[in-house]
C-alpha cells in the first residue's frame, strides 16, 4: 500500500560548493581524456590525490541523522511519524576508531548478519531484510550503539 518512497541526503553549502566547483571543472567526469600522452579518468584521479576516506576519522566532526517519516492514515485520522537515529563522529572515533558514517553502515549489517546467525531471520529462499520481523533488529540497534528516538508529531519541511 506504500505510494510514495523518497531518499535523501543533505550536505553542508561549503560540500555543495566544492563539489559544484570541481565538476564545472571536468574532474567528476567518469570519461577518459588524455593527460600527458597517458589516458586517464578525471574522477578516478581526483580519488587518487583526496584523502583516504580512513583517514576522516580523527579529524571528522557533527552528527548523523538517520530515519525515516511515514505519513499516512490510522483509525480515519492522519498521522505522521518520524522514527531516527543521531549518531556522532567524534564519540564513534573514540570507541571503535571510525567516523559515524561507517559505524552507522557498519553496525545493521552486523546485526543482520546477526540475526540470520541466530535464527532469529530464518525462512527458505532468498529475502529482503524487509521481509523479517523487524523487533529484534530494532531491539538490537538499541543494544549495539544506533538507539533510535520517536517523534510522533515531526514538524516537516519540504
Amino acid at each position: 500500500g506504500i505510494k510514495r518512497i523518497r531518499f535523501f541526503m543533505t550536505f553542508g553549502q561549503s560540500y555543495l560548493t566544492h563539489l559544484k566547483c570541481l565538476e564545472n571543472v571536468g574532474m567528476t567526469s567518469i570519461e577518459p581524456i588524455m593527460y600527458e600522452g597517458k589516458e586517464i579518468i578525471p574522477l578516478q584521479f581526483l580519488k587518487a590525490v583526496l584523502p583516504d576516506p580512513s583517514s576522516l576519522g580523527p579529524r571528522t566532526k557533527g552528527k548523523t541523522n538517520i530515519g525515516c517519516i511515514f505519513r499516512g492514515k490510522k483509525d480515519g485520522k492522519d498521522k505522521t511519524y518520524y522514527l531516527y537515529n543521531i549518531c556522532d563522529h567524534e564519540e564513534c572515533y573514540k570507541e571503535v576508531g571510525s567516523q559515524a558514517v561507517a559505524y552507522t553502515t557498519g553496525v545493521p549489517a552486523m546485526i543482520g548478519a546477526m540475526m540470520v546467525m541466530t535464527g532469529k531471520w530464518n525462512k527458505p529462499g532468498v529475502h529482503n531484510m524487509e521481509e523479517f520481523d523487524p523487533d529484534p533488529f530494532m531491539d538490537a540497534l538499541n543494544k549495539w550503539g544506533l538507539p533510535w528516538k520517536e517523534d510522533r508529531d515531526p514538524v516537516l519541511v519540504d
